[in-house]
């Protein structure tokens, strides 16, 4: 469940990798104010040991898309803003776009990003601190040919971090399309714990695995 724990009257990269580092992340509202959030319990997801369904395992072993990282960060931002009517239509602010974006400039968000033919299909973002990774939001153009393009993204994540040494996969709150890879719900105390010892732990992105 997610909670308002206050108004961001400040926002830009300092205070929004400070909110990470304490367990909080930003929503935009439609009035254009930014909150922070807690999601309590929190989900979190295991890296190297998803949950692939059989026919995701096989689209996967086909490799139907192009994966590229980093190539589009703020493009990828600007299509998870979009096409979500079930859900509040405003919580990635273009101010929210502008800051994330400084932060991928910093090396702190990164994308994963699906290309066919020259066009790109589907893609996830977050932000990395240490060993930990916090996965923002993710979108696929079904219309494109990118159906199931934001799942394979998440395999493709999945190797990156391997290959990284990261230990804390952050996924915020349980939904129907994340809970079938697995993971777990945690209250927000033991998440804490786990956050700190995942800063703590040296981790490196990679750009290709």
């Amino acid at each position: 469940m997610y909670y308002h724990i206050g108004t961001a009257h400040r926002f830009d990269p300092e205070s929004v990798l400070h909110a990470y580092l304490n367990g909080f992340f930003p929503m935009g509202e439609e009035d254009g104010t930014i909150h922070w959030i807690v999601s309590d319990p929190r989900f979190v997801l295991p890296i190297g040991g998803l949950n692939v369904p059989r026919s995701l395992a096989r689209l996967d072993r086909r490799r139907p898309f192009e994966f590229r990282v980093d190539t589009e960060f703020r493009r990828v931002m600007e299509l998870c803003a979009v096409g979500r009517p079930d859900e509040n239509p405003a919580w990635i602010l273009p101010r929210m776009i502008d800051v994330y974006t400084e932060l991928h400039r910093e090396g702190f968000a990164h994308s994963v990003e699906a290309w066919l033919g020259g066009v790109l299909v589907g893609g996830l973002y977050g932000v990395s601190i240490g060993g930990a990774f916090f996965g923002e939001s993710m979108f696929s153009r079904r219309e494109l040919g990118g159906a199931n393009a934001s799942k394979l993204c998440l395999l493709e994540l999945q190797r990156l971090l391997v290959a990284g040494g990261y230990v804390l996969l952050d996924s915020q709150e349980a939904n129907e399309h994340m809970a079938q890879f697995g993971g777990e719900n945690i209250d927000f105390e033991q998440y804490r714990d786990r956050l700190a010892a995942a800063i703590d732990t040296p981790a490196e992105w990679v750009r290709s695995q």
